[in-house]
């Protein structure tokens, strides 16, 4: 039956095609009207001229119409319900509660009701086709001339694959836009912790963040734990009684002083004095002596230099770093280190090292800084500091040039003491000795040199196999060529048996454990370590022989550097204030220069970084059962004030700004004050006046070339 593709509808009521004998009967009754809604004029072909794969394509495409305008119906419904229950459904993909489904009318039921036909008809025919080959081959005959079935389904595949991946691509696209949304509220999630944490990191390490410390009032003012740290460079623990220093002598009394305080080793100014406050050993803290090399950096540190303020030599945190991270204000005045900006940080107040500055201008910064506001004002860039750290080298500077058993250097610890004494009454007149802490102590003590006990450096070694020298008065070698370390070694060691005022380590090998002076490679691999009292030296630098034949003396006449432990280059640690009650010094035990850090710590309120030390507040008596700790004075070599040195080393004076020629006393025990005027002076008359100006001037040649490096780091 030929179909008229210009007819309303398809009239096929009772049409039928046989096949194979058995008839597949099709009925369809529908309206022309609604078949327009979904077929053009083009698409009303013959049924003849239609092979079964181009109705079963029809067929689908026709489900595949409905499907989109059913999509379509539902994609506008949900426009209807609301802009907000579509952005619920968008982010979350729930159906909000209480919406019904889409209704579902007559005409969609009958629309559904024919794609489940057209489904079992297509599943039917395939089925038939597998079943009866000769089916297949008639179905070939009757479309001759026409491309095969087999051909068309293999064309209609892609139809169908593009069908499904188009509907896989939705499905995929709606998880994608999921995870997307996901994944967008998690980084920002992230973010906001992000910034949170960052934000409180930069807050947490602001110098005004912690909480406000406990406030004392003196009856004017608040006050924090503050607390004085001084250090008097080069002050042997023996001086103490010397009997010269009566207000030290005061504070031992009324507050915590054990008999002396070890240094670290090497015994030198710059490594101790950064112990001093870091904690740390000088093999921790990288400053390893007053000169050395660095072999990573291929540069030598000299404390001289300017180059030696770059933080990239200072290891450790200082304890300015340490409080001004917490939020205590501190002040740092010619403390070495504290110009070099470790950490990217600086005291709030910070004074450079000047030798204009006098004992007077100390004790008046010192009060200076007291009287400034505190808090019961706004906190500002002047407010006052909880830490004043106050360096003093006149007796370091004496001792050096005079020796340590002099009347000169006498007259400048009775000068040092004066000050502490100043500052003390300063204290007293602004009611203060009760709330601020006042903390004293050495780095080192002092050594007499002399000509007798001197070793020429050349005797040991070939200076023609030495790279670097460090540490004097030690001698810390690098070999140019390092493989004959162990042979230099072994030939110095034998030069020892014979001369025993020396000592030879190989900083990897047999230093002693004790000197904690070998787990960083500033230090140099060869070491030779006079005994106490005795210097090594070059012919450059002075020629032993020469100088035993011109009758000339060794300078500088007083040293130190040695061992950390022996008698004489013992250092003091006295403190006084509410952080210290008095404890006598006989019941304390000596501690190492390690445990200072940490205990200014504690009298500040601040907490220490890590570091080599354990000793903390408040520092403890010995056990009651053990008995009192004494030491005795150590004994030095001795010059007699009487000599006459030979005429070859008298020479005309020059005046020297260093040379403290102060000699008063502290005013407290006028007493003692004029007892001592007098021995100084009876001293001073036995001493042959042109020996004097003679020894000066050696003095100040040998210091003369030192002067200027010193001014040129120092100050700027």
């Amino acid at each position: 039956m030929r179909v008229d593709p210009n007819s309303d509808y398809y009239p096929l009521n009772s049409s039928s095609h046989k096949l194979g004998g058995e008839s597949m009967n099709i009925s369809v009754e529908q309206k022309g009207s609604e078949y327009q809604d979904t077929e053009s004029e083009d698409e009303l072909v013959s049924i003849d001229e239609r092979s079964s794969v181009d109705v079963l394509s029809h067929d689908e495409d026709i489900l595949g119409e409905e499907e989109e305008l059913y999509r379509l119906l539902m994609q506008e419904k949900r426009r209807r319900d609301g802009t907000l229950a579509s952005i619920k459904r968008k982010f979350f993909y729930l159906v909000p509660t209480g919406q019904s489904q889409p209704k579902i009318g007559k005409n969609e039921m009958e629309k559904q009701k024919m794609r489940k036909q057209r489904k079992k008809r297509r599943e039917g025919k395939a089925s038939n086709d597998v079943e009866n080959d000769e089916e297949a081959n008639f179905l070939t005959e009757i479309e001759v001339g026409v491309t095969t079935d087999s051909d068309r389904e293999a064309e209609e595949k892609p139809k169908s694959s593009r069908r499904h991946t188009r509907f896989m691509r939705h499905k995929n696209k709606s998880k994608i836009n999921f995870n997307k949304i996901y994944l967008t509220q998690i980084l920002i999630f992230a973010g906001i912790s992000l910034l949170l944490l960052v934000s409180l990191k930069r807050f947490s390490e602001k110098k005004d963040f912690r909480p406000t410390p406990k406030l004392l009032s003196n009856g004017t003012a608040l006050f924090a734990q503050t607390t004085i740290y001084i250090s008097l460079d080069g002050f042997r623990a023996d001086f103490l009684d010397r009997g010269i220093t009566p207000r030290l002598n005061i504070m031992r009394e009324e507050g915590v002083s054990p008999l002396y305080m070890q240094p670290s080793f090497p015994s030198a100014t710059f490594p101790n004095h950064y112990t001093l406050v870091t904690g740390l050993y000088p093999e921790s803290h990288g400053i390893v002596s007053n000169e050395f090399w660095d072999e990573e950096l291929k540069e030598k540190f000299k404390n001289t230099s300017p180059k030696a303020q770059n933080p990239k030599w200072w290891g450790g945190e200082p304890l300015w770093v340490t409080a001004e991270k917490q939020g205590v204000r501190t002040a740092v005045h010619m403390w070495p280190g504290s110009e070099s900006r470790i950490m990217g940080i600086e005291p709030s107040f910070l004074d450079k090292f000047s030798f204009k500055t006098t004992l007077k201008d100390k004790t008046k910064r010192v009060l200076e800084l007291l009287d400034k506001k505190g808090y019961e004002d706004d906190v500002d860039e002047d407010s006052r500091p909880q830490l004043i750290a106050v360096y003093v080298p006149n007796v370091d500077i004496a001792g050096h040039r005079f020796g340590p058993n002099t009347t000169e250097v006498w007259s400048t610890i009775s000068d040092v003491d004066q000050m502490l004494d100043e500052i003390y009454l300063g204290l007293e007149q602004r009611n203060l000795t009760k709330i601020v802490n006042v903390v004293v102590v050495s780095d080192h003590g002092m050594a007499t040199t002399d000509i007798s006990r001197m070793i020429q450096l050349e005797d040991l070694i070939d200076l023609d196999k030495i790279e670097h020298i460090d540490g004097w008065p030690l001698s810390g070698l690098r070999l140019k060529n390092s493989s004959e370390i162990h042979e230099v070694f072994h030939e110095i060691k034998k030069l020892s048996s014979k001369n025993q005022n020396f000592e030879v380590y190989l900083r990897d090998e047999n230093m002693p454990e004790r000197y904690h002076f070998s787990n960083n490679n500033r230090i140099a691999p060869l070491w030779i370590i006079p005994k106490t009292g005795w210097a090594i030296t070059t012919k450059k630098e002075f020629d032993i022989e020469k100088s035993k034949s011109k009758g000339l003396q060794y300078y500088p006449r007083g040293l130190h550097g040695y061992d950390n432990e022996h008698p004489l280059m013992r250092a003091i640690f006295v403190a006084t204030g509410p952080s210290f009650p008095r404890t006598p010094s006989k019941r304390i035990k000596p501690f190492q220069n390690i445990e200072v850090c940490n205990i200014i710590c504690d009298s500040l309120g601040v907490v220490p970084v890590p570091n080599n030390g354990t000793l903390r507040l408040p520092i403890h008596q010995i056990n009651s059962q053990e008995a009192d700790i004494f030491t005795e004075i150590p004994t030095d070599l001795d010059l007699s004030l009487t000599l006459t040195p030979p005429e070859s080393q008298v020479a005309t004076t020059t005046s020297s700004s260093i040379i403290v020629t102060s000699t008063a006393t502290p005013s407290m025990n006028p007493s003692n004050d004029s007892e001592l005027k007098s021995e100084f002076a009876s001293k001073l008359s036995e001493i042959d006046l042109n020996w004097i100006i003679g020894k000066e001037r050696i003095v100040w040649d040998w210091l003369k070339g030192k002067k200027e490096q010193l001014a040129s780091w120092w100050e700027d």
